[in-house]
């Protein structure tokens, strides 16, 4: 979406065009989804979460002044709720392992069925893409929320460290100390996993 679009789009939000929000959930809810997940790594708390991100973005869009990309107030608005439903999870010791895999597992399946024969040439492949799908996620819900936060930010979104930097008010220094040791924590995790 070019700039011009983005900021009719906005605008339109701003003046409550339902037929805007919609477009702008079908633009968007992937991508809020993908990084709430990977943030959260429960299905369910994920989908939840999305969902309050589009309500928050409906209630506060005239909050939004156009000092950053829309995309990337969007993802600051997300990062703030996947923040706070860690720390809720946390506060109500939820015990989010078994629930993880169940999530990851389940997805997993899903995203591999009617895909199969597309995505891998046989079944063992397909286990074995399962397996590190389901150990890549559960390393990244092992990292603290700020190191998986940016991990996800910028090498699953792909976001520039100038957008990230707007996400989350770090300095671009910070951020790229704190991605370095979070890869680095990433990797441990993943050697503890496979060996």
């Amino acid at each position: 979406m070019d700039l011009r679009d983005e900021g009719e789009l906005v605008r339109r939000l701003q003046e409550r065009d339902e037929k805007a929000f919609q477009r702008c959930v079908k633009l968007y809810q992937d991508k809020v989804y993908n990084l709430v997940y990977r943030m959260l790594g429960n299905q369910a708390e994920a989908e939840d979460v999305a969902q309050e991100v589009f309500v928050t973005l409906f209630k506060c869009i005239d909050t939004f002044r156009g000092d950053s990309k829309f995309s990337t107030w969007l993802y600051r608005v997300a990062a703030n709720h996947c923040k706070n439903r860690i720390k809720y999870l946390k506060r109500r010791a939820h015990k989010q392992t078994g629930e993880l895999d169940d999530a990851a597992e389940a997805e997993m399946l899903g995203s591999t069925q009617g895909t199969l024969g597309e995505q891998h040439a046989s079944p063992v492949e397909a286990l074995e893409g399962q397996e590190i799908h389901h150990i890549l996620q559960r390393a990244i819900t092992k990292l603290d929320e700020e190191h998986r936060l940016l991990l996800v930010l910028r090498d699953v979104e792909e976001m520039s460290y100038e957008e990230i930097v707007q996400v989350t008010g770090l300095a671009e220094g910070t951020v790229k100390s704190r991605l370095h040791r979070a890869r680095l924590q990433l990797k441990a995790e993943i050697a503890r996993h496979t060996k």
